[in-house]
């Protein structure tokens, strides 16, 4: 028996999946949360076999949520819930550990099939983004070429922080956090700052999803 934890803001999306998923006789419902962190707490005490977690929630977003997930309960496999089908989302849910990535649109039939995939060990991406090969290397976004800490410096920025308090926050002089914004500015083609905020928008880089 699968045992899955529901994650959603949504309560009718919730209801939706669990009724779903309790007409399959090898599947159960172990919890919900309508929140990040009421998560982190359900699936580190029920320690389902999967987690079906939205990307975008209060308090915790999904992908905070399941790279805190995989290193406490790494036998628990996340898969995330999502209305983004554009790279940069899919790379940065696989970046932190998740094990599939669903898009809210997709059928029922696929939603079982990922959690089947996802208790087997096997990543699963919805049939739509696979089609679309969105994860084909020669499609590549070119925010992945950026190094963990690059993309820390680029997220801040985005949320309006200055130098002085990125430089604060990383433990960092405000001149390497210069350094580091210049390099970014470099890979991603960016003539100023403005155009860089645009793009990380644009591509889905920001701290609150």
């Amino acid at each position: 028996m699968i045992s899955v934890y529901l994650v959603d803001d949504q309560r009718i999306l919730r209801d939706g999946l669990r009724a779903l998923l309790e007409l399959q006789r090898d599947i159960r419902v172990a919890g919900e949360a309508a929140d990040g962190r009421a998560a982190l707490e359900g699936i580190l005490e029920t320690k389902p076999d999967v987690v079906l977690m939205d990307i975008a929630m209060p308090d915790l977003n999904g992908i905070d949520a399941t790279q805190i997930v995989t290193q406490k309960a790494p036998e628990t496999k996340v898969i995330i819930l999502s209305v983004h089908s554009d790279s940069e989302h899919v790379y940065r849910a696989f970046q932190a550990g998740a094990a599939g990535y669903l898009l809210k649109e997709s059928a029922g039939s696929e939603v079982v099939e990922a959690v089947r995939a996802a208790k087997q060990g096997v990543r699963y991406v919805s049939q739509k983004i696979a089609d679309a090969q969105i994860l084909r290397r020669d499609k590549r976004s070119p925010f992945e070429s950026l190094s963990v800490r690059e993309r820390e410096v680029l997220q801040l920025t985005v949320a309006g922080a200055t130098s002085a308090a990125i430089a604060e926050k990383l433990n960092l002089s405000p001149k390497t956090v210069d350094t580091y914004r210049s390099r970014v500015m470099e890979k991603l083609g960016a003539q100023n700052l403005p155009e860089l905020v645009r793009m990380a928008i644009k591509h889905g880089l920001t701290p609150a999803e």
